[in-house]
């Protein structure tokens, strides 16, 4: 599965991690707002790869698409 990180923060703070399948993520992905992360087989590599590449970003995954990740 392919997985996007939203650059726009969030209202808590938060950068949020997609599936390419996301609703949010198809509604709003042509502003530039999202970085592709990569192909990867469940939701917590790509949370992973997501804090590795942006160590400063604090990432969650979304509520809808990667429920397994998401903390807030």
């Amino acid at each position: 599965m392919k997985y996007y990180l939203n650059m726009n923060v969030q209202q808590n703070g938060d950068h949020e991690t997609h599936k390419e399948s996301c609703a949010f993520y198809q509604l709003h992905r042509t502003g530039g707002n999202y970085v592709y992360l990569g192909t990867f087989g469940n939701d917590y590599d790509a949370l992973y790869s997501a804090k590795r590449k942006y160590p400063y970003f604090t990432v969650d995954g979304c509520y809808y698409c990667c429920k397994s990740i998401h903390k807030h």
